[in-house]
C-alpha cells in the first residue's frame, strides 16, 4: 500500500477545481475523465475534490468513491511530482526487473509504493506495460525506457 508524503501539506489548493469540472458537461458519463483530470492536477485525488465532482455530477458520494477505488492509476494519497514504475510482467521479470527494482530503490531511497519525503518521485510497479519487446522497462511518468541494466539505469534522469 503506498504510504503518504509525511511533509505533504494536509490542505490542498482547490481554487481551480470548479473550472476544472466545468470543463466538461455535469454527466455520469464524465465521471472517470473528471477523476482523471482531478488526479492529473493535484497528483491524487483530494478529499474535498472528490465531495465537489460528486455535487457537481450529482452522483451519490458512493459511487464517485467506488470508481476512484476502483482503478489502480488513480490514487487518494498524493503522488510525487514524477512517477517511476517498474514493469514486473513476465518478459520483464525474467530479463532482470527485480533486480532493477532493488537498484532504484537504492538510488531514490524509496521501497516499492513510496513517495519520497521531498515528494519529488513515487516508486511503484506495473504488471505489464505492453513493451515486451523492450524489458525490462521503467517508465517515468508517461516515457518508456527499455532494454535496462544497471549501467544504463544510470542514464535515467532521476
Amino acid at each position: 500500500m503506498p504510504k503518504t508524503n509525511p511533509g505533504a501539506p494536509e490542505a490542498v489548493d482547490l481554487t481551480g477545481l470548479r473550472g476544472l469540472l466545468e470543463s466538461r458537461p455535469p454527466e455520469a458519463r464524465e465521471l472517470l475523465p473528471l477523476l482523471r483530470d482531478i488526479q492529473t492536477r493535484y497528483r491524487h485525488l483530494p478529499e474535498e475534490a472528490v465531495r465537489g465532482l460528486s455535487e457537481y455530477l450529482g452522483l451519490p458520494l458512493a459511487r464517485v468513491y467506488a470508481v476512484s477505488r476502483f482503478y489502480k492509476s488513480l490514487s487518494r494519497v498524493p503522488k510525487g511530482e514524477r512517477l517511476v514504475k517498474v514493469c514486473l510482467g513476465t518478459a520483464c521479470h525474467l530479463r532482470g526487473a527485480p533486480a532493477l527494482l532493488e537498484a532504484l530503490e537504492g538510488k531514490l531511497g524509496l521501497a516499492l509504493g513510496e513517495t519520497g519525503k521531498d515528494g519529488r518521485f513515487t516508486l511503484e510497479s506495473v504488471n505489464c506495460v505492453g513493451a515486451c519487446a523492450l524489458a525490462p522497462v521503467v517508465m517515468l511518468d508517461d516515457e518508456v525506457h527499455g532494454k535496462l541494466n544497471d549501467e544504463s539505469l544510470a542514464d535515467l534522469p532521476l
